[in-house]
């Protein structure tokens, strides 16, 4: 036996199991917060400011707006605006993108249109639909997907152009149907650019419809750090930002790595 295929074998022996390295990760994200916290802790100790609280002020405010059932509810509505505007965007980019990745003249026709749309500030297009469609939660959710929309149609285009033509060939000459084409041929290659979407889409939407319920809603996370910017009350700002990040980062380990790990795990070899 060479001395490579040894040093490989002992590598894949000495290996850490898939268990243990969860168990590492989780350990450094929650020492990484820990020491972010007592940094926190020593700027605000050194520098005492209403403008800087301490975290055990933010967490009593976030402790108080929770018992109120304000900070609950609140946070529900930006949620479901978040949701709507990404299942939204998301369905709607990716037929378009698709749609242009498989037909050159369209993308030719249509590209102006698409870079006009990719440079056009967020809070124009909010601006305008709310003086056109009204201050009204379909307009709300509407001007936060039409942000989003152009993004996900160039990611989505793009793997479109890269797809293997000849998994396309074999459902030809096997007669998949619509279905079976969507299911096999063209999901699965396009889950690296459908989960890069998803992952940047979600962090840009939820940013944008902060701005939307500042600017036009009488409810929500934005809102409320409008009402507590003209009371100057950072501790509840914080409050309601962190926990808004604390669902946002819940729903990235619990739901989209383990749905992107379970989606890939064909290109992976057994």
């Amino acid at each position: 036996m060479s001395v490579v295929s040894t040093e490989r074998r002992g590598a894949r022996e000495v290996a850490p199991l898939p268990g243990s390295r969860r168990w590492t990760s989780s350990v450094m994200v929650l020492l990484s917060f820990a020491v972010l916290m007592i940094l926190w802790h020593i700027g605000a100790t050194f520098w005492p400011s209403r403008s800087f609280p301490a975290p055990l002020l933010v967490l009593q405010k976030f402790t108080s707006e929770t018992a109120s059932g304000d900070l609950p509810y609140h946070l529900a509505i930006t949620l479901w605006r978040v949701a709507a505007s990404f299942f939204l965007a998301m369905i709607i980019g990716s037929v378009i993108g698709v749609f242009l990745g498989t037909h050159r003249r369209a993308d030719q026709f249509f590209n102006p249109w698409l870079i006009l749309f990719l440079n056009i500030p967020a809070l124009v297009i909010i601006v305008l639909a709310y003086i056109w469609f009204g201050l009204n939660e379909a307009t709300a959710i509407g001007a936060v997907a039409l942000n989003k929309i152009p993004n996900v149609i160039v990611t989505m285009r793009e793997g479109t152009r890269a797809l293997d033509g000849r998994y396309a060939e074999m459902a030809r000459v096997y007669r998949f149907s619509a279905i079976d084409r969507l299911r096999h041929i063209l999901l699965p290659q396009l889950q690296p650019y459908i989960a890069a979407t998803s992952r940047s889409g979600v962090s840009l939407i939820w940013k944008i419809v902060l701005v939307v319920e500042l600017m036009g809603r009488s409810n929500g996370i934005g809102f409320q750090i409008n009402l507590f910017f003209q009371l100057f009350d950072v501790a509840a700002i914080l409050a309601y930002t962190l926990a808004f990040i604390a669902v946002m980062l819940f729903i990235e380990l619990v739901l989209v790595q383990p749905l992107e790990h379970t989606s890939t795990r064909w290109r992976r070899p057994a």
